[in-house]
């Protein structure tokens, strides 16, 4: 067996550690990287040798890759709001509107060289007026027509960020994304088609986003701060819900439907102004970027460091068990949580009886628990990492499949609760548990294949998109009445689809680097890199 040297360069030390390289695989008679070993060995040394002290922890802003966090926080708003303000707008749109003329006198008037008086008429009526006359069928394909192009654009963006990087990918996606939001009132006066036309062409572009960001992370996130960093930025999706349900509702009711999607469209264009400016592309092409901090990243990352020109084993992801573990989970929280992100609005109306103001306001509050949640297990999964309490498989599994059980049993005791309230805190506490997600399965791309991890969710967004499409139009199908029974019957489908994804991820998942997603060549440069460094430095010393 052959034997390497990991190289921990610190400031005042040099510690040579030994290991073993490669193991035979005995089945396949070939010469493979050792990877659990090289996994454990990794994450000891980046907990031991790789730290960054130069600033204290809460200034946030002279460390780089939380800036990014934080932008890419506020990027993830933007995506959130722009679609959410359609939930709470289509209810704006399509809810029947009461019109009174109380002791209304009409005179009808009639000029010419003497002015004549032919009627006078009192009116005491009451109007119903319904803005746009669509049905739950007709709302679910507005709904779910963002996702028929979402769903192609995921793989494609995936690669264009790992080919490109994922800077000007991503926000492009949410700059586009927001001007369409902006014309998207023109569209729906003109037909329901013409806006089913513009969610289309919205989902084009917003589909890159996702993906996209993980090809940022695989350059700026640390071993062992990718959950926090990752949950950072993607509890934007929460709290970008949180804010837009209740200020949708508000502006509708104030301003008219239309001012909803003027505000976030416009918000969402400014904030790729500032994200063009303050993020770079990669740490080393960021000149603000301190040399600690750049140090600090790049010994981290080590030999999962990515190459933009490193090709795609597509035939090694697509039959890699742990990658379809990714999939199946990311279908699984996809399905309950696009079930309350749609659905959420028109069920507190129907089953609960709610006005518009208070149904925006109830529908948000079950984002500020997860808003709450995600970032804390983001901490809480590095923590336990870093103390090696447990391993970075244990650490995924227990968060998703925890998260999933947990919102399967609240998801069915919501519906079963007869007041407003106790429904309320159980979908709150499914959301939120929801948020620990991103701890587990959304951030395993990234540990079992670094190189590929914007492809990886690419592809697994690609399938969990397929719930954004079925789940509107199916609760359309189901809830033609909107009925209490008819609204128990899909939250019943959503915890169902929960507990398969526990259960499947829960036996195949995995947080190790795959032997695919090693790049050799890259691999042997550093190495051979690392040991003319160390020959140099025991130069100098015996000089």
């Amino acid at each position: 067996m052959k034997i390497s040297k990991i190289w921990s360069l610190t400031a005042t030390e040099c510690t040579s550690i030994q290991t073993p390289a490669r193991s035979i695989d005995r089945h396949n008679e070939l010469d493979t990287p050792n990877i659990t070993e090289r996994a454990h060995l990794s994450l000891q040394l980046v907990a031991s040798c790789c730290s960054e002290r130069t600033y204290p922890a809460w200034m946030i802003w002279k460390r780089r890759r939380y800036v990014v966090a934080i932008m890419a926080f506020f990027g993830f708003f933007n995506i959130y709001a722009l679609r959410v303000n359609l939930s709470v707008g289509i209810v704006a749109m399509t809810t029947k509107t009461e019109v009174k003329l109380e002791n209304e006198t009409v005179t009808h008037v009639r000029k010419n060289r003497h002015t004549q008086i032919l009627a006078t008429t009192e009116y005491r009526t009451v109007t119903n007026i319904k803005k746009f006359d669509w049905d739950s069928r007709v709302q679910g394909y507005v709904h779910s027509s963002f996702f028929y192009s979402y769903i192609l654009t995921q793989v494609p963006g995936g690669w264009l960020a790992a080919r490109f990087g994922g800077k000007y990918v991503y926000g492009i996606g949410v700059a586009v994304t927001g001007a369409l939001t902006v014309i998207s009132p023109f569209a729906a006066k003109h037909s329901y088609y013409s806006l089913i036309a513009v969610r289309v062409m919205g989902g084009i572009f917003e589909g890159v986003t996702y993906p996209s960001m993980h090809a940022v992370w695989a350059e700026w996130a640390p071993l062992l701060e990718r959950s926090r960093l990752v949950a950072i930025g993607f509890s934007g999706c929460y709290v970008g819900t949180l804010v837009a349900t209740p200020l949708s509702a508000i502006l509708a009711d104030r301003f008219g439907w239309e001012s909803m999607f003027y505000v976030f469209g416009c918000v969402a264009i400014l904030w790729f102004v500032a994200w063009c400016i303050i993020v770079s592309d990669s740490p080393s092409r960021d000149p603000t970027l301190s040399n600690s901090e750049l140090k600090y990243i790049q010994e981290s990352l080590g030999e999962q460091q990515v190459s933009r020109i490193a090709k795609h084993p597509w035939r090694r992801i697509f039959t890699s068990v742990p990658v379809w573990s990714i999939i199946v989970a990311h279908f699984s929280e996809n399905w309950g949580n696009y079930t309350l992100l749609t659905q959420l609005p028109m069920y507190m109306r129907d089953a609960r009886h709610l006005q518009l103001t208070s149904t925006g306001i109830m529908s948000a509050i079950p984002y500020l628990t997860a808003s709450i949640i995600t970032p804390t297990a983001g901490h809480v999964a590095d923590w336990l990492l870093k103390k090696q309490i447990f391993n970075v498989t244990q650490v995924r599994k227990i968060f998703t499949c925890g998260a999933y059980v947990g919102q399967a049993v609240f998801m069915i005791m919501a519906v079963y609760i007869l007041t407003p309230t106790g429904s309320i805190t159980c979908v709150s506490i499914a959301s939120a548990l929801g948020g620990l997600m991103w701890a587990g399965s959304g951030v395993n791309h990234l540990d079992i294949a670094p190189q590929h991890a914007s492809v990886l969710m690419g592809i697994s967004n690609t399938f969990a998109s397929i719930p954004e499409i079925v789940s509107p139009i199916l609760t359309g199908y189901i809830v033609p009445t909107a009925s209490a029974h008819e609204w128990q019957t899909v939250f019943a489908i959503s915890s169902c689809v929960y507990l398969f994804g526990a259960t499947f991820y829960g036996i195949f998942g995995s947080g190790e680097l795959q032997p695919w997603a090693i790049n050799v060549e890259a691999n042997a440069m550093d190495q051979e890199h690392d040991e003319r460094k160390h020959e140099q430095n025991l130069a100098q010393t015996s000089g």
